[in-house]
């Protein structure tokens, strides 16, 4: 008989518990139902005062408080076993649980209100593919110094490389990874936002719609204004003009300042810097944004140039990561709109090397030109039309003759700086496209997240050559695309990035003799 006692029984391992978001939140949180029910609370104020039901008033403002505290007590998280789960609702109790590994990005905000009780916001992107913002995670709000703690956590666990994205084929490098330096222990600032800046906000599509919807305000404010301008009336006219042009001139100031408000508003304090596994972006006036993006789920970027940009030598810097989605396009912003030569070294920073946005890249040749100038002329054809009837049928004057001159002129420029803008290019790992005029745009995308290519041709394009290249990945809009590429280009493009992958499927196979061509 053995006198060895039996191994005690493993203790009961204790279940993780539910945190709560910070107790400074019971100030924060019944204030901002109480401001979302105002619109409805202020007419049951007035009824109330003026028909001497007041209880009812209080009970108006009573109830948004107590939903604003129900939330709050509703409201808990906790990570457990790989997985962060949130748990909230009041009358419907919801659940949302995701694998750390499925965490692309962390937005850390904070409102003036939580800019004063030390809490931020913290919203963590999970890229499921839900509708909307459904499938996000919002721990709203922590203690600063806990939602810092706790988006480190999720951006640097280990093993966060493991699934975060298509790896490298055998025997190549990770774009950039040969150059990447040593940035755990202080963040590398890439970009920083300067005061000159605010020069590129009015060169925006934003500068645009703001003057047209001041021009359609003042349109519709003063329809048929008439003024006693006390002169005689043969200078009515010659001060008409000159009235005009000083509207217009006021409608621009206007307009130029209500953008660079709006732009230092949303980017007053903007930082890109690397702190180790993420790329961190940094802004805003009264609400600081900051979000980050997991390096391994960044697979490339985007310059966009838009007309009144390159004439003003600027650009903005989008990320392209993987599972973000569509619907979180302004998390993938890294650099809005500044000078060019700044976007230029952030996106270097990003890549891992500067070619990509500063190599020059392959033309497509004369075909592609022709289709850009005869497709740019045609359009001009109904303002021809027009004009001639005008003419015939209305004995107008010649002088408008000279509005199909002004048609032709702006179609020849826009066709020939759509047939500059059009290049592409396999450069230091990366599939590089540009194309476009009035939205130019000139992608970079890591050869590794490439998971697919459509070739698409139009009968006119088949009959000169000519194909549109889509090069398919999980990350932005979930494709890359370049217009009018002849085709033996297209493949060849396709087989550098991805060798066998596309030549597989052409009848005459990728042939290497088609390289020189």
């Amino acid at each position: 008989m053995s006198d060895e006692a039996p191994d005690p029984a493993p203790a009961p391992v204790a279940p993780t518990p539910w945190l709560r978001l910070d107790p400074r939140m019971l100030l924060l949180q019944p204030l901002t139902e109480l401001a979302r029910f105002l619109p409805a609370l202020i007419p049951l104020l007035l009824f109330g005062t003026a028909s001497g039901f007041g209880p009812w008033a209080i009970v108006g403002v009573a109830a948004p408080l107590a939903l604003g505290v129900a939330r709050y007590l509703t409201t808990s998280y906790r990570i457990v076993e790989g997985r962060i789960e949130l748990r909230r609702g009041v009358l419907q109790r919801r659940t949302t649980s995701a694998r750390l590994e499925r965490v692309r990005t962390v937005d850390m905000t904070a409102t003036l209100g939580h800019r004063v009780l030390g809490v931020s916001k913290l919203v963590i992107g999970t890229g499921t593919g839900g509708a909307g913002d459904e499938d996000d995670l919002e721990l709203d709000g922590l203690a600063r110094d806990r939602a810092a703690e706790l988006r480190t956590s999720l951006l640097e666990r280990p093993g966060r490389a493991e699934g975060a994205g298509e790896a490298p084929r055998s025997g190549e490098e990770a774009p950039g990874s040969a150059a990447e330096p040593d940035v755990r222990s202080a963040p590398v600032v890439a970009a920083r936002f300067s005061p000159r800046w605010l020069l590129y906000a009015p060169f925006t599509s934003a500068g645009f719609i703001a003057a047209a919807a001041l021009i359609g305000f003042f349109a519709q404010a003063f329809p048929s204004a008439e003024i006693d301008l006390g002169v005689d009336n043969g200078d009515v006219p010659r001060l008409g003009v000159i009235l005009v042009v000083l509207a217009l001139v006021a409608v621009l100031i206007a307009a130029t300042l209500l953008v660079i408000g709006g732009y230092l508003f949303l980017n007053w304090g903007f930082t890109l810097s690397r702190l180790s596994g993420s790329w961190q972006v940094r802004r805003g006036l009264t609400t600081t944004r900051e979000t980050s993006l997991d390096v391994d789920r960044v697979a490339g970027v985007s310059v966009a140039e838009g007309a009144a940009l390159r004439i003003a030598h600027g650009a903005r810097l989008s990320a392209i990561v993987t599972g973000l989605g569509s619907g979180g396009s302004d998390s993938a912003i890294l650099v809005p709109p500044a000078p060019g030569a700044v976007v230029r070294d952030a996106a270097a920073a990003v890549l891992g090397s500067a070619a990509p946005v500063a190599a020059e890249l392959r033309p497509h040749g004369p075909a592609a030109v022709r289709r850009r100038w005869t497709r740019a002329l045609t359009a001009t054809l109904p303002v021809h039309l027009l004009v001639v009837a005008a003419i015939l049928a209305f004995d107008a004057t010649p002088f408008l003759l000279g509005i199909s001159v002004a048609s032709l002129a702006v179609a020849a420029l826009l066709a020939h700086d759509r047939s500059r803008g059009l290049g592409h290019g396999w450069i230091a790992g990366y599939v590089v496209m540009r194309s476009g005029s009035l939205a130019r745009r000139r992608t970079a995308l890591g050869g590794g997240h490439v998971i697919g290519w459509t070739v698409r041709e139009s009968w006119f394009q088949r009959r000169v050559g000519l194909v549109t290249l889509t090069a398919t990945t999980a990350g932005g809009s979930g494709r890359t695309e370049v217009d009018d590429i002849p085709t033996s280009a297209a493949y060849r493009l396709a087989e550098e990035a991805t060798p066998g992958l596309l030549g597989q499927f052409r009848s005459d196979q990728f042939r290497p003799e088609l390289a020189g061509t």
